[in-house]
């Protein structure tokens, strides 16, 4: 059973004094640049144009084979255009550049927008906050995770949302990782982008390094748990692949192409991070980052009714929901009425089901399903065999605070989550602390 607490400050979950703190799809973490735009060409038979960018945005129209685009900028696989007047998303997978030019993309150089710009510890809200910066401050960034922009920090790595910050360049950041390979018999690893800098330590010839920038002739490089430096003159990149993402080495995922991933530092905390997959052309692509809640005690390591934990574990996604109209959603949706109840006694015949008031004798205690937590969400097939005193009405739904044993986000990531969910694509949900997620 999860009654949202409702009523507490929504402020304890925002980035910053002056941010939401939930995460956005697509074309939301996108900055307007001013720049020349390049030429590409469609090589698909046919190409949706989106509003954002993203599959989750609704499409306004489409483009043929040969068909010359105005590519204005790149937001992680998607290229912003001009269609018919109009700004539109088309993937970067089905266009070609007719020339060699590349469209512009991010800089390096940002200033903070926000009046107070909160800096955390990793690329979420549900990091620490380790200092703040202020607006009109001038930030190096280093790479993009998500939503969210990597800095130097007083000589730490730091995250800001990128929602808050202005780009005052054109030269694009380096993707989160590369690997590079030392050519030198012996090269040294220092504390800082030169050699005037102390060594801690050394690698040696043909040992792979994680490369994470690059701040002059010097490549910064993650080296035992720590930040080091090492001379680019020295390494040779073996590879220019993407980041692997967290899906690609589960085992357990079966045949599903969807995958809802609910993760939180420890079984005890509330906090959670939510990040959707989706599977497209046999690989794996993350759609969104968000930030969410779980249960007020954390995850269980065994659930029980009433214990305010939220269950760990891989479950299918059931009905979706809601006290409106369906938003979109291709699962089937069931609109709720004042009479609706889910049953939480564990000793009625129909526990853990939906049901209508009134009793008659049928349960004692039931959960109204009309409230505001409930405008719209879905069910996570938990205890579907409804053993007595295990758990019962186990949602996604909207919240921002706690809830009592399900898992929660902002309404309007729900929505976006219900459009973007195919019952077509077998979508499973996963919910487990980040330290136990090879057991998937």
């Amino acid at each position: 059973m999860k009654k949202l607490m409702v009523g507490m400050a929504l402020t304890a979950t925002l980035a910053t004094a002056v941010t939401p703190g939930f995460g956005s799809i697509g074309g939301n973490q996108e900055k307007a640049y001013a720049a020349a735009t390049v030429t590409y060409k469609v090589t698909a038979s046919k190409l949706n144009v989106r509003s954002g960018a993203g599959t989750t945005y609704g499409i306004i129209g489409s483009v043929v084979k040969g068909q010359t685009l105005s590519v204005m900028s790149k937001s992680g696989s998607w290229y912003k255009i001009n269609y018919n007047g109009r700004t539109g998303y088309v993937s970067s997978d089905y266009v070609q550049a007719s020339g060699t030019a590349t469209p512009p993309a991010e800089s390096t150089t940002y200033t903070v927008t926000a009046s107070t710009l909160n800096v955390r510890s990793g690329a979420g809200t549900n990091y620490a906050s380790i200092g703040s910066v202020k607006k009109g401050q001038k930030l190096s960034v280093v790479s993009k995770s998500g939503s969210w922009y990597k800095i130097n920090y007083n000589g730490r790595t730091g995250y800001v949302s990128s929602d808050y910050v202005q780009a005052s360049g054109t030269t694009t950041p380096p993707a989160e990782s590369t690997t590079y390979i030392v050519t030198a018999s012996t090269l040294n690893v220092r504390s800082g982008a030169g050699t005037n800098y102390a060594s801690i330590g050394s690698v040696t010839k043909g040992q792979k390094l994680s490369v994470v920038s690059k701040s002059g002739s010097w490549y910064k490089i993650n080296y035992n748990g720590r930040t080091g430096y090492v001379s680019s003159d020295y390494v040779q990149a073996s590879a220019t692949t993407s980041p692997k993402l967290v899906v690609d080495s589960f085992k357990t995922l079966g045949n599903a192409q969807q995958v809802i991933l609910v993760t939180a530092d420890n079984y005890d905390t509330k906090s959670a991070k939510i990040q959707t997959f989706e599977k497209v052309d046999g690989k794996w692509k993350q759609v969104l980052t968000a930030n969410g809640v779980l249960g007020q005690k954390g995850f269980a390591l065994s659930k029980k009714e009433g214990d305010m934990e939220s269950p760990t574990g891989k479950y299918t996604i059931g009905t979706a929901f809601g006290r409106y109209a369906n938003p979109g959603t291709k699962l089937p949706y069931r609109k709720i009425t004042a009479n609706d109840v889910w049953v939480d006694d564990s000793k009625s015949s129909l526990y853990n089901t939906w049901q209508q008031k009134p009793a008659n004798g049928r349960w004692t205690s039931a959960e109204n399903m009309d409230i505001p937590a409930y405008d719209y969400g879905f069910v996570i097939n938990y205890n579907e065999s409804r053993t007595p005193g295990k758990g019962s009405a186990i949602f996604f739904h909207v919240g921002t605070n706690y809830t009592a044993g399900c898992t929660a986000t902002s309404k309007e990531q729900v929505v976006s989550i219900l459009k973007w969910l195919n019952p077509e694509k077998n979508p499973v949900i996963i919910q487990s602390p980040v330290s136990e997620l090879d057991k998937y």
